[in-house]
């Protein structure tokens, strides 16, 4: 799935051969975009859209809020790396407060914005929007920073740190052949419990270190759908050889009291792992800066939920 994805944003992204000659024109849903020079003052209104930025040496003049009660409303692994004042831009998107930030360029690559939301930026500066025929938030990780580097002309620094996160994700991969082939779910309880597709930034991640998600999880989805949903008396979809349980604000007390957990196999034989919150963030985000975090501790958490030993665990509760 991954692949399909990656080739058809590649396919659909129009650009030179080298992908920091200005101007530069890229090819998206609402159209396309023409970058006349290379942009200094750059805004993004993706979620966790400043992670990529910053992690570039570059100081957005307006980013978007997601959710979290960190400082600047930056989560830890972004936070000291920003300087300087920005257009923190929370809840719906207010045009006047981005035109107010004068951005060279608007990055919407993970951010759901509609047509009239696109026309209204467009009358700020240009916009960079998800490539088409990719659902807004199923545009993987890399590829992700890959459009946001070309379009504000990074492209190298962006390979770089592709680069790195790739080699450490295949580090992590070859030190556990028994994680290939074997599924993973990543669960939530919010408002239900559901589960998230193969079209999630999460699941792509796991993918790259061998697993795949749950074919019962994919047989319940609409199609493009990145989530799922299903009675809380029947939790079967999830019982996989490995079972995520995230929550933004690291509560696992909802997940504790499901009446129908005791009855998966992977919670009785402890193949479970808890991310609290800033795992869960560091996983959600799937950025250039918390991707880092994230593998770093996620690695020993499916080591010991894959033990054997269902005593055993190294997650976050």
């Amino acid at each position: 799935m991954k692949a399909f994805l990656c080739a058809a944003v590649l396919a659909s992204c129009a650009m030179p051969v080298f992908g920091e000659d200005f101007p530069l024109t890229i090819t998206h849903k609402f159209g396309t975009t023409e970058i006349p020079q290379k942009p200094i003052r750059i805004a993004t209104v993706d979620y966790a859209g400043a992670d990529d930025l910053l992690a570039l040496g570059i100081q957005p003049v307006a980013y978007r809020y997601w959710y979290g009660d960190h400082a600047e409303m930056l989560w830890p692994w972004a936070s000291p790396l920003l300087q300087g004042e920005a257009e923190v831009l929370v809840g719906a998107l207010d045009f006047e407060q981005i035109a107010r930030a004068e951005p060279d360029i608007i990055l919407s690559l993970w951010s759901g914005i509609d047509q009239n939301e696109y026309d209204q930026l467009s009358q700020i500066a240009p916009v960079v929007a998800v490539p088409p025929g990719v659902g807004d938030y199923a545009l993987p990780w890399d590829e992700r920073a890959r459009i946001a580097g070309r379009a504000i002309g990074l492209q190298d620094a962006v390979d770089a740190k592709i680069a790195s996160i790739e080699q450490k994700l295949a580090e992590v991969a070859a030190a556990h052949p028994e994680w290939d082939g074997l599924t993973a779910a990543v669960g939530f309880v919010s408002d239900g419990v559901g589960a998230y597709t193969e079209t999630d930034v999460r699941p792509q991640l796991l993918s790259s270190l061998g697993f795949k998600n749950p074919q019962a999880v994919a047989d319940l989805a609409a199609p493009g759908a990145f989530s799922v949903r299903f009675s809380q008396e029947d939790l079967s979809p999830l019982d996989a050889d490995l079972l995520i349980w995230i929550d933004a604000a690291g509560n696992f007390q909802p997940v504790e009291d499901l009446v129908a957990r005791p009855f998966l196999k992977a919670a009785q034989d402890g193949r479970e792992v808890f991310m609290g919150k800033d795992m869960t963030g560091a996983f959600s985000h799937a950025s250039l800066l918390s991707l880092p975090y994230a593998i770093d501790r996620m690695a020993p958490m499916f080591a010991a939920a894959l033990d054997g030993d269902p005593t055993t665990y190294a997650d976050d509760r």
